[in-house]
């Protein structure tokens, strides 16, 4: 095993949906700690979820991170010395490895079904016990394997774990951790389809990369023991690690999208400055030797020491981020404002949409104001009365924005003809006239039944606001309880899987 030499730090983000300011808090830490030290930060992206991950995710990504000032040293667009670094371009690699786990004896085969493997863990809540895998692979010959492995039996494999002791690792915040092994799965390593999972490429990318210190949140800790054994078997030096606390809600509640919007590129959207963000984000369980508020990513990295970050969950406050954004506008000059303003909306594709969806309704250029103003506020004001609809009862209307959350979400592309076809696809299921159906939308975008079209508003304003004004009107009218939102999964499958048959 060799010393590590020079520190580097990696983001390694999953390009399966929005840039999430927690990817955005992470990186920040990882390049403020690699910059501290002389060192380099990476970016590498981990698409081995073949299934969710696109390039469109991918692009937004690193544009958020390029947008507020987080430049990586070597990434799948500007390459470097250990490329590829997309992962989804490294399975050859992956593959050597676990086969060498294999043939020294650390993991095995498992030809276990998915049906096998649900009646294990059934039978293991029943005898009240944590569903884990029970080793059943281990128990085959080698004849067994060999027989299964000629007649091409569908297979993963596993890595071995200890059942009995504790792993110890240390973590730059907390010191020593003790995990026992017994909570400990058998990680599968390699998938029936010959992909990756996170846990095996993960290592052998950290390993191959030369990364020095892995700085991630701190729901990867009941993980570390696997990685730990991971670095053991191959014969690797582990890289320090260091567990960041996870960003919560001002109710201390993990960060989540259904209370807070969690996307980048919202904030980028509504008119919070790059540097505002970041310099708030870099007060999320750290701070300043003088404790000031407001300071440069230059002067965060040349005051940086990882051991000041607090273990408690900061609070991602969204008012405190805009008061914080407010210190950097009042801080401009005027003509810095007007600047500033101009290339927030210098976006002549979607101003030319704007102006197209106004045109039929203006006869004065001043009109233009009121008609065109939903599009640039930060969220229309709406009230429960407003959404009273003699058509369709309240239920239909909690319903019918909840599962249009649910159905954008899943979206890869978005444009009129998929956001039009969602809604209109909706209604007809939930048994709703489209006139009827539409004025929640109208109300929930716009803020009024009296506006532009609202399917066409939707595209424009883009998937993040969109899903913040959804979500708002939602929280006027009502979210689901714990107890709705079960039934109403259920029922938004249902009505999917109805329309499919028929």
């Amino acid at each position: 095993m060799t010393a590590f030499t020079k520190v580097r730090t990696r983001i390694a983000p999953s390009p399966t949906g929005f840039p999430h300011v927690g990817t955005a808090y992470i990186a920040l830490f990882n390049l403020c700690f690699a910059k501290q030290h002389g060192g380099e930060f990476i970016l590498r992206i981990e698409d081995t979820d073949q299934l969710r991950s696109t390039p469109e995710s991918e692009k937004m990504i690193l544009d958020s991170l390029k947008w507020l000032g987080l430049n990586w040293s070597e990434g799948p667009d500007i390459g470097g010395q250990f490329a590829p670094y997309r992962q989804s371009e490294r399975m050859d690699i992956y593959k050597k490895y676990a086969m060498e786990l294999v043939e020294k004896g650390h993991a095995f085969y498992c030809f276990a079904t998915p049906e096998e493997l649900d009646q294990m863990r059934a039978e293991q809540q029943t005898r009240g016990e944590t569903p884990k895998y029970d080793g059943r692979g281990l128990l085959l010959s080698s004849a067994e394997i060999q027989e299964k492995l000629a007649s091409n039996t569908p297979y993963v494999i596993r890595m071995k774990v200890p059942t009995e002791g504790v792993c110890k690792f240390n973590d730059m915040l907390r010191g020593e951790v003790e995990i026992p092994w017994s909570q400990v799965d058998m990680q599968i390593l390699l998938k029936t389809d010959g992909l990756p999972t996170y846990h095996l490429a993960n290592v052998v990318d950290d390993h191959l990369m030369q990364i020095s210190h892995v700085i991630r949140g701190e729901e990867w800790i009941p993980s570390a023991p696997k990685h730990q054994l991971l670095y053991q078997y191959f014969g690797w030096e582990m890289p320090t690690l260091c567990h960041m606390p996870l960003l919560r809600n001002p109710d201390k509640s993990k960060l989540s999208k259904r209370k807070n919007p969690t996307s980048i590129n919202y904030y980028k959207d509504i008119g919070v400055l790059p540097e505002a963000l970041l310099n708030y984000l870099g007060r999320m369980g750290w701070s300043m030797p003088d404790e000031r508020e407001k300071f440069t990513l230059d002067e965060m990295i040349d005051n940086f020491d990882i051991k000041r970050v607090s273990l408690g969950g900061p609070i991602f406050d969204v008012e405190k981020l805009f008061w914080l954004n407010g210190q950097y506008i009042k801080a401009m000059t005027a003509g810095e404002l007007l600047d500033t303003i101009l290339s927030w909306q210098n976006d002549r594709e979607k101003l030319e949409n704007i102006a197209a969806a106004i045109q039929p309704r203006i006869n004065i250029l001043s009109e233009a104001v009121n008609w065109s103003a939903f599009y640039f506020n930060h969220m229309p004001t709406i009230t429960v009365e407003q959404f009273d609809n003699k058509k369709i009862s309240p239920e239909q209307v909690r319903q019918s924005l909840q599962f249009a959350i649910w159905r954008l979400e899943s979206l890869s592309a978005w444009n009129n003809d998929t956001v039009s076809q969602t809604l209109s696809d909706l209604a007809t299921q939930m048994g709703i006239k489209l006139r009827d159906f539409m004025p929640t939308f109208f109300i929930a975008i716009a803020g009024s039944t009296s506006s532009t079209p609202v399917m066409q508003s939707m595209v424009i304003i883009g998937p993040d606001v969109t899903f913040a004004r959804l979500r708002h009107a939602l929280n006027i009218v009502g979210e689901p309880s714990k107890k709705e939102l079960k039934a109403w999964e259920k029922l938004n499958v249902e009505l999917k899987n109805q329309a499919n048959v028929e």
